[in-house]
């Protein structure tokens, strides 16, 4: 243990209290312990006090860090773009006994284990499996302690053609990962959404919003099992496969853009904003919230302008099961709203704990009567130049004007 010193390192003050040596991959890491609920991570050794160094140094909750530390994880779906990303993320920031990446694509899961070897990476685990075999995932999750719920049928066009195949991943699927974790003595679930959900129109957000309201309640019925259930849910992830954007890209050789209508607007997030999400959910869950975060929107016409200034558009119209602006909380979803710096929380219709101790816990307010969060009544708008930035850091590096 290290004798007690006073830091200062990134614009983080306080007392050093302690040390300890842990392994992040394949990588040898120390943590500093501070008076105030955070560490300092440095990457050889131990300083002592006479050589403490004014350094920037990545902050981690001790909290997030000592529920990740020694867990098993499993993601379904974890060969998808969001799985992948959680993976990197908690593979470079934390060590997990176990991580499971559980997916029915076999090639994928030899192409993401290219990526990350089992070799360097000695906890992680590839699991060839399906969400809609039940007894596959109970026998998958033994010993997990965390499952994050990415699996999914996404495509809205694929969705309405084949309906019962969508119904079955993502509404059977979400139940069997439900049943599959009570019966494993699962500690914490969280479930991805979309915003397509909330008041859907198409046949995909109606299967979002059943299984969304399928992890809510079951919080009702576990019993004596200590097991969490939350939800996350988040709109349009930034370069997604079948998005605006590139798909603009795409298009853009050609001279000509199709728009579906001028006045069309959507949600933004980056991948890493979704897995950051959800990481805060694991640390703040008191179960059966629905986790919306407070992100930009952007007008289709600025990606066109983003993109390919100078390029001719044409006006395709809407196509079926489209809406002009998305919506992430519905106004009868905003008379149980709790807003808080950064988020929105949707209470679990049926009460499973105290609004107003957990405003008072995490600091929240009430929204008020009429409140709505909708891609075309946000407050926060990306403008052309910075949707250009957001293409160049996530999407394309090598896109310019």
């Amino acid at each position: 243990m290290l004798g007690r010193c006073s830091l200062l390192a990134g614009g983080l003050r306080g007392d050093c209290i302690g040390a300890e040596r842990f392994e992040i991959g394949a990588l040898k890491r120390y943590a500093i312990r501070f008076s105030h609920r955070c560490f300092l991570i440095y990457p050889t050794r131990i300083f002592e006090d006479s050589e403490c160094p004014i350094r920037v140094f990545r902050r981690i909750n001790t909290r997030i860090y000592f529920m990740l530390k020694n867990r098993s994880i499993l993601v379904t779906g974890g060969t998808g773009s969001f799985g992948k990303c959680f993976v990197r993320t908690v593979l470079e920031k934390w060590a997990p006994s176990r991580l499971v990446v559980y997916s029915r694509d076999e090639l994928k899961q030899y192409e993401m284990g290219l990526e990350f070897p089992t070799a360097q990476y000695p906890c992680l685990r590839y699991f060839i499996g399906d969400v809609r075999d039940e007894a596959r995932l109970k026998r998958a999750m033994e010993g997990v302690d965390i499952v994050i719920h990415a699996a999914a049928l996404k495509q809205v066009p694929a969705a309405e053609y084949n309906p019962f195949e969508c119904i079955k991943t993502n509404v059977l699927g979400a139940q069997n990962v439900i049943e599959a974790a009570m019966a494993n003595q699962v500690q914490q679930v969280v479930a991805l959404s979309t915003d397509k959900a909330a008041a859907p129109i198409n046949l995909y957000g109606a299967t979002k919003l059943c299984s969304d309201k399928l992890f809510v309640a079951a919080n009702n019925y576990k019993g004596h099992r200590d097991v969490k259930f939350s939800v996350v849910r988040y709109g349009n992830v930034m370069g997604s496969r079948g998005s605006v954007i590139p798909f603009f890209l795409d298009r853009a050789k050609t001279g000509v853009l199709p728009i579906t209508d001028e006045r069309m607007t959507r949600f933004n997030i980056t991948l890493q904003e979704g897995v950051d999400l959800v990481l805060y959910a694991l640390e703040h869950m008191w179960g059966g919230e629905i986790f919306v975060p407070k992100i930009p929107s952007y007008r289709v016409t600025d990606v066109a302008d983003a993109i390919a200034p100078g390029s001719r558009r044409e006006i395709v119209g809407i196509r079926p099961g489209e809406k002009l602006h998305e919506e992430m909380i519905t106004e009868t979803d905003g008379l149980n709203t709790i807003e808080f710096n950064r988020h929105f929380v949707i209470q679990p219709a049926m009460p499973l704990w105290d609004a107003d101790k957990y405003c008072e816990a995490f600091n929240g307010r009430r929204c008020q009567y009429g409140f709505k969060y909708s891609s075309g009544n946000n407050s926060e708008w990306l403008s052309v130049e910075q949707i250009r930035q957001l293409i160049q850091g996530h999407v394309d590096s090598s896109f310019q004007i």
